[in-house]
């Protein structure tokens, strides 16, 4: 009897302590600003989400149907802007606009992963932003250190020919999205460190298992919806467990690129490399020998996971759209 009164008296503290969030948002700390596009009924302290279901493209499509294509939501204490169509879109990246939604949300998962918000991907508009952007253009990915690395993507995607190839003409089943991704990370780690973690000839089984599983478990984490950032009482309260698997992967990837950072400056030391022969940490470590306070190993263990992570599903996507092209070719013809 007594645990059951406590546990009553649990609830109704945290039933009051939503309610005084709720208020003290509602009527002190939300800015009163104008011309915001429409927005449907909300509910206090959820917002928009009982809206919404476990297919979110489909709810918004069902919600700006209903409403107009530009809405204003409320994803618990998170305003959400909703634009559905390409004109749109179009509007939120101009000349005039694009600056104001080139800061990202502060979410908990970036903000652990990200450095406290100073890799690229993660950092706000300004100076860092604009100068990682620049050292990514310029001298990570410029057209001719691209086009270095050629050899690299032939090599790879002849290598997963040949293992699509090397069952003879035998009929099997074959999951294209995961030999995609496999094919994309192999292409980005021999750009980035010089090795190759997946498929056939492999160095070190051991280690390409242990990175296996990190760059799985990292974007798991990074996936991840948490409650605490649509909610941001409850990451002091309730969201202690997430906030520790992210720290714990977030420690593992950083090991791991470390030691990649490690041997590459190993490698770097007593002979000088040819162009064609740089990995994009060689890059970034010949930088920080140029400017060492701005470079440090940190700086360069994020720029180099945005750099795998980014690529890794823009060549994934990429290659899966020219597949859905050709697919769609063939079938095309074959109806005529």
């Amino acid at each position: 009897m007594k645990q059951i009164l406590q546990r009553k008296m649990e609830i109704f503290f945290y039933c009051l302590l939503f309610l005084s969030f709720f208020l003290v948002y509602k009527f002190f700390l939300s800015k009163k600003t104008k011309n915001l596009p429409p927005s449907p009924p909300s509910l206090p302290i959820i917002g928009h989400f009982h809206l919404l279901n476990k297919s979110l493209h489909r709810s918004l499509a069902i919600i700006t149907d209903k409403y107009g294509p530009v809405l204003y939501l409320w994803f618990g204490f998170r305003p959400v802007l909703v634009a559905s169509t390409p004109s749109a879109v179009e509007d939120c990246f101009t000349k005039n606009n694009d600056i104001v939604f080139a800061n990202h949300p502060r979410l908990l998962a970036s903000k652990l992963m990200g450095n406290d918000f100073t890799i690229m991907s993660w950092a706000s508009y300004g100076p860092n932003w604009r100068n990682q952007r620049r050292i990514s253009a310029s001298e990570v990915l410029s057209a001719n250190r691209v086009h270095l690395y050629s050899d690299i993507r032939v090599d790879e995607v002849r290598s997963m020919i040949k293992r699509l190839s090397g069952h003879g003409y035998k009929y099997r089943t074959v999951e294209m999205k995961s030999m995609f991704f496999e094919l994309t990370l192999n292409i980005m780690m021999r750009m980035i460190a010089g090795k190759r973690y997946y498929g056939e000839h492999v160095k070190d089984l051991e280690e390409a298992k242990i990175f296996q599983e990190i760059v799985k478990d990292a974007f798991i984490v990074s996936g991840v919806s948490n409650i605490g950032d649509f909610f941001p009482f409850l990451n002091l309260i309730g969201v202690r467990e997430y906030k520790k698997r992210v720290m714990t992967v977030n420690g593992e990837k950083d090991k791991a690129i470390q030691k990649l950072i490690e041997e590459r400056r190993s490698l770097r030391s007593g002979f000088a490399m040819e162009e064609k022969e740089k990995t994009f940490i060689d890059v970034l470590l010949s930088l920080q020998e140029t400017e060492p306070d701005y470079y440090t190993d940190e700086m360069i263990r994020g720029f180099t996971w945005v750099r795998l992570s980014c690529s890794a599903y823009s060549l994934l996507f990429l290659f899966l759209h020219i597949l859905c092209c050709r697919m769609s070719s063939l079938e095309f013809r074959n109806s005529l």
